[in-house]
This record gives C-alpha cells, structure tokens and sequence, in this order.
C-alpha cells in the first residue's frame, strides 16, 4: 500500500479473524471438545467456549489441569487434526469481504492480528479469499503467549508502520478487546462470536455491532472513520 498524503504507512484497521470474519468459533469448540475427550478429560462446552480467543496453550494448560507437556501437546494435535476435518464448514460471516474491502478503498491499511497457527490461519486465509487487500499478517509464530497478553498487538503495528494511535482493532472475544486495552489501542466489537455486549464493552471494546455486515453498514460513525479525519481533517467519506 502506498504512503499516505503526509508520509509513511496510511493508519491501519487490525482484524481478529476467528468469529469476527470467518463463522469458526463454534468448530473450535467442538474440535476443542472432542480433543479433551479422547484424552479423557472431562471439560464442559460451556467453560470451553468462553475460553475461544485466548492464547491456545493458556487454554490447554487451564483445561487439563497443568498435564504434562506431552498431553499438552497432544491435546492441540487433536484439537488441529479435529478443526481440519471440519474446514469445508468454514464460511465467512455476513459481511466480512465486504467490509475488507471497504477499509482497503478508504485508503487504509487491512491488516489479519490474529494469533492462529499456520495451518489454521492458511484456512481461513483460503476461505476469505482477500489475501490481496491484506497489507501485514500476524500469527501463533509471532509470539509465546497471544491474547490476552498485548504481544501480538504490538506485533501488528510494528508490521503495519503505525503507532497504537493509528490503529483501530475489530474482534470479537474479551480477549482481544483486553489486549488492546493494554496495548492502547482503540477495540471495536462484534457478536458473531458468541460474546455478550456487555462483557465486551466492560472488557475495552468502544463500540459494538452485530457482525461485520452492520459494522460495515455504520461504519462512518465509527473509530475507523476517525483515523481518516486524524490525518486528512474533516471530510465525509461517505459514498
């Protein structure tokens, strides 16, 4: 992407991408929950879904009672091999490349903060089939603790070229909206993962709206719009 009018990268729109763009968080439970069965560890669905977002091996850890490293391991084996069978049931949400798009046309920078591993995150990459407007990506590789530790925020801007208040986060979990808290970045929030509003405005999130499309639908009202007007002064940009 192209500098902007006063130098250096345009601001940038980070994006979780599990429940906020792709319809997964609910695969991940279940692959979640039939990994720690065949382990023979009982975990109720509940207790896992509230868990979706965070740091995978924090969740692991917290589940299986510290086990030892190779149950550990073994536990995000099954729980990779389990959410791979079930990738032709990844969709985007409504929404989702739309507002990719939109982002992309008002001259700032896409960018995938995400801290799924590789082989998950190319999924997902396949499935939103928008590799095209994406400017940085982020990964599991990135970091040793993911959300909702700060690390692969900072991660994020340092690949997009802005400074946290250059940035506005989508994500759908507490545990985004909690990373960006600390890493002072502004966090907007959707339902379609399963998060209640009021969890995530109590976590950080300044905003929140039904999914990508109804984010898409106000988004000149929102902090996304006001990175424009940060660098440019006031203007519509509507269409």
């Amino acid at each position: 992407m192209a500098d902007n009018e006063i130098g250096g990268p345009p601001p940038a729109v980070l994006f979780d991408i599990d429940g906020t763009l792709v319809d997964s968080n609910y695969l991940h439970i279940h692959a979640w929950q039939r990994a720690f069965a065949e382990i023979g560890i009982e975990v109720e669905t509940w207790r896992i879904h509230r868990s979706i977002g965070m740091d995978g091996s924090t969740l692991v850890r917290s589940f299986s009672d510290d086990a030892p490293d190779s149950t550990q391991k073994r536990l995000k084996d099954l729980h990779s091999q389990f959410y791979a069978e079930m990738a032709p049931l990844l969709r985007p949400l409504p929404g989702a490349r739309t507002l990719l798009h939109r982002v992309a046309d008002l001259g700032l920078q896409v960018v995938f903060a995400t801290s799924a591993p590789d082989d998950e995150l190319a999924l997902l990459r396949k499935v939103l089939d928008s590799d095209d407007l994406v400017s940085a990506i982020t990964s599991a590789a990135d970091v040793d603790t993911a959300k909702p530790k700060p690390d692969i925020i900072h991660v994020a801007l340092e690949r997009a070229g802005v400074s946290a208040d250059r940035a506005v986060f989508v994500g759908d979990a507490v545990w985004d909206a909690e990373a960006c808290a600390r890493a002072h970045v502004t966090s907007i929030g959707v339902l379609s993962g399963g998060v209640s509003r009021g969890e995530l405005e109590k976590a950080g999130a300044v905003m929140v709206f039904e999914n990508a499309d109804d984010l898409l639908k106000h988004i000149d009202d929102t902090p996304i719009a006001r990175l424009l007007t940060k660098e440019k002064g006031p203007s519509p940009i509507s269409d």
